[in-house]
């Protein structure tokens, strides 16, 4: 695969430094073929799968060709589902970020259509909209295409499936012929699309393709985690602490991002190292041999810096950020489970990202599993397992006699009992976390019989009815915050000034710490442990 860079591309410096800032090394095979060739005006038939990168494709062309003085609609992205419409919407808002004037509108059906009117009424460079909706807006004169030179066909063949075809004609129909260009992307050719391109498209149409590889992540079990962003360093060091894996990849999108996980990291005391593009081969050369000879195992990669990564070892693959590209997935997690050993790839998303993992999923035919984050205790629990194990070995190994000296000498001369040496070494050997003051404070508080149900803890929240709070949004708040599932929230007993929720037992404690500096409905709360009866 030849890649191409983006600095080859002939992108305006307010894009280029967009896409830097995005984090993107290099162009992926859809990108590099079809940018140039939007650029140029001509239309364009794409065929390339979900996730292969479309959105870029057409969005740096659009930005490249939009007036951003012109504060009428010049291009318009028509896209089958509500979903698709907002990811375009963001994606092309985080490349027009440094283009001042240039607004990029979604609108789609579901949503109110009297804030969309308004919304248009300030004026939308770029318009990425559902057919139906658009179709309304043209009706009611809301949206007009005096000034669209450009229209693009989002995932074609999905939009026909949909029964969108007689809206898509007649939104083509709307635009002069002589001025339009239509760029067309859909990863199948059916034959109502090609009469479509017959049809509206200019004769000299440009076609790409881009074909799917079969990709096969064998061996290797995947897992995901509903992380929010903030918590994604200590999830990380959590599952690392779980898992123990003896090499680990963790890979980010971003060169920054690869430097501020390798500090952080090393600041809580792993082996660390980052390697990505900007980094002299010197400097890269030395990480990978510290990786590969064990004195570093976790290392932290972006895709590109990543090329040159051919360790057996490696036993987990961490996706902090997940990839732009689907292709770029399989990549990633083929790092593990080598030579027959079984791999485990771990994924951290939040929000919208699940759609793109449902689209990974389908891309490579794999399966990726929900898994609660393990708690504190769970943690220690399976250190002190794999310590005894590793205690158990060295018993039946015998040659302890030495040591047995040692531990009689310090029973008889103290008053510690074996035991008491033992559950000290045990400790120092898990790194024994003593609670803080503040975590003592709050078990204490959360021991006592609030008259929850056997096995959970009553919480008190300072918000109720007359804030207009309803169950739905304390239960939305408990369960986003501290990311329990929701189903695991007892009973929600709401008063006009305050609430009681009940959570688990094991689950009290992070729910008083996330839910610090919350707010529900735009309003402050404080929740704390219910009084004792």
């Amino acid at each position: 695969m030849e890649t191409v860079k983006f600095e080859e591309l002939g992108l305006s410096p307010q894009i280029m430094r967009a896409v830097k800032e995005m984090g993107f090394e290099e162009a992926t095979p859809i990108q590099s073929q079809a940018i140039p060739v939007v650029m140029s005006g001509a239309d364009v038939i794409g065929q390339a799968q979900t996730g292969t990168g479309k959105t870029a494709s057409f969005g740096i062309p659009l930005l490249m060709k939009v007036d951003p003085n012109n504060k009428k609609t010049q291009a318009i992205v028509l896209s089958p589902t509500r979903e698709l419409a907002i990811q375009s919407a963001e994606e092309i808002r985080k490349l027009s970020k440094y283009m001042h004037g240039v607004k990029v509108l979604p609108v789609y059906g579901g949503q109110d259509i009297t804030r969309q009117i308004k919304a248009l009424k300030g004026g939308a460079t770029i318009i990425i909209g559902t057919p139906g909706r658009v179709m309304d807006h043209l009706r009611r004169k809301t949206i007009r295409f005096d000034f669209v030179e450009t229209i693009v066909l989002d995932e074609a063949d999905e939009m026909l499936n949909m029964g969108f075809r007689e809206d898509i004609e007649t939104i083509l129909s709307y635009i002069p012929n002589e001025e339009r260009q239509t760029v067309l992307f859909s990863a199948t050719m059916p034959k109502p699309i090609l009469e479509i391109t017959k049809k509206f498209q200019k004769k000299d149409v440009e076609r790409i393709t881009i074909t799917k590889k079969e990709l096969t992540v064998p061996n290797i079990d995947q897992y995901y985690y509903d992380v929010r962003r903030n918590n994604k360093v200590d999830v990380l060091t959590r599952l690392l602490d779980y898992h123990n894996p003896k090499l680990s990849l963790v890979f980010c999108n971003t060169k920054r991002m690869v430097d501020e996980l390798a500090s952080e990291l090393q600041g809580r005391g792993y082996a660390a190292e980052g390697i990505h593009g900007d980094m002299k081969q010197q400097q890269r050369d030395r990480v990978m041999k510290s990786f590969r000879n064990g004195r570093t195992d976790i290392l932290i990669a972006t895709d590109v810096a990543a090329r040159g990564i051919d360790v057996d070892d490696v036993e987990a693959v961490f996706n902090f950020d997940l990839p732009q590209d689907n292709e770029y997935y399989v990549h990633r997690i083929g790092r593990t489970g080598r030579a027959g050993r079984t791999g485990r790839a771990f994924n951290f998303v939040k929000g919208k990202e699940v759609y793109k993992l449902k689209e990974i999923q389908r891309y490579c035919k794999t399966k990726i599993k929900a898994q609660p984050i393990p708690s504190t205790d769970d943690v220690a629990a399976i250190k002190a397992e794999k310590i005894m194990d590793e205690i158990g070995m060295i018993i039946e190994d015998g040659k302890l006699r030495d040591m047995i000296d040692i531990i009689e000498q310090q029973v008889n001369n103290s008053d510690y009992t074996a035991m008491d040496i033992a559950a000290a070494f045990l400790k120092q050997a898990i790194g024994g976390v003593e609670l803080s003051r503040e975590d003592k404070d709050m078990d204490a508080a959360l021991a006592g019989d609030t008259g929850a149900e056997e096995g959970m803890v009553r919480l008190f929240v300072n918000i109720g009815k007359s804030q207009r709070i309803k169950p739905g949004d304390i239960l939305g708040a408990v369960a986003g915050e501290a990311n329990i599932p929701g189903k695991l929230v007892g009973a929600i007993d709401m008063y006009d000034n305050y609430t009681f929720v009940e959570v688990p037992e094991e689950y009290g404690r992070d729910v008083l710490k996330a839910m610090k500096n919350v707010k529900i409905k735009g309003k402050s709360v404080n929740v704390e442990p219910a009084n004792s009866r």
